[in-house]
């Protein structure tokens, strides 16, 4: 059995599509070998995979209640700024500011939710962390700066293994911070010869296929790291002291860490500052 990406299968765009056009192209390409199969993954792992989906998506559920509590106070125009809207001591007084029955009932009842998914997300955390002690790799990603024990865990059951990625850039589009760019006109007639044109590519951004976990644990690992002292806030200060601005700095140092993640990792060494150098990492 070939498990393939859909989107990168050369499938004709011609003229209506259906289950048996479908499969016979799909035929076709796998007998050319041109069907490109994907990452199965580490069955040592799984026990700590499912666990960090768990974390994840109990994660975001509550981060989703915790929004649809605060959308409520702010369509009534009423100020909600920091945690104290969620804590259990103040919840009267926050819902007797709902003047609505309806409204505050409505509150009521995402407050319950709230209740019910906090207690298991810390469950579910400390099974993740549980589990993460079992794996050596963890303890080598903690040693970077700015990658605590969760999000250690949560890389190792993500990524896998590092010898997925030849190089460091492939590492980067699969987390979506490889720069995407795009040319035109790369060659023209001179003098009647042909040369290429020395404008360099033009860049459009990130890329958008990419997993999206990974990339808010490294740009959270870059957020945190350039407000915290360290070498991370030196290398991340010095690019803003050249004339960088502040968001492509933390976006420089979210793929430095990623680099450093992936070099520590594959080699299996300690964390050090001279990683920080273009030629180390």
């Amino acid at each position: 059995m070939l498990v393939s990406d859909p989107r990168k299968n050369d499938l004709g765009r011609d003229g209506n599509r259906n289950d048996r056009r479908d499969a016979r192209e799909l035929a076709e390409l796998l007998y050319r070998n041109k069907v490109k199969a994907v990452y199965h993954g580490e069955h040592g792992l799984r026990t700590l995979k499912e666990l960090a989906r768990s974390y994840l998506t109990i994660t975001r559920d509550l981060t989703r209640v915790m929004t649809r509590i605060k959308a409520i106070y702010r369509s009534w125009a009423i100020p909600c700024a920091g945690p104290q809207i969620y804590a259990l001591g103040h919840r009267a007084e926050w819902l007797a500011k709902l003047s609505e029955p309806g409204v505050r009932r409505r509150a009521e009842f995402y407050y319950q939710q709230l209740d019910a998914l906090a207690p298991l997300r810390q469950q579910a955390r400390c099974e993740l962390l549980a589990e993460s002690r079992k794996h050596s790799a963890v303890k080598l990603l903690r040693q970077i700066p700015s990658i605590g024990p969760i999000r250690a865990a949560l890389l190792v059951a993500l990524l896998q293994t590092p010898f997925r990625f030849r190089t460091k850039r492939q590492l980067w589009a699969y987390i979506g911070l490889a720069l995407k760019t795009h040319t035109s006109g790369e060659y023209r007639f001179e003098r009647g010869h042909l040369q290429r044109s020395r404008k360099a590519p033009a860049i459009r951004g990130l890329n958008r296929n990419h997993n999206h976990d990974l990339k808010n644990i490294f740009k959270g690992a870059a957020t945190w790291a350039a407000s915290n002292s360290g070498p991370f806030k030196n290398f991340y200060e010095a690019r803003v002291a050249r004339g960088m601005k502040p968001h492509m700095a933390r976006l420089t140092l979210a793929r430095k860490i990623a680099a450093i993640t992936l070099l520590i990792w594959k080699k299996a060494v300690r964390f050090d500052p001279e990683h920080l150098k273009p030629q180390a990492a």
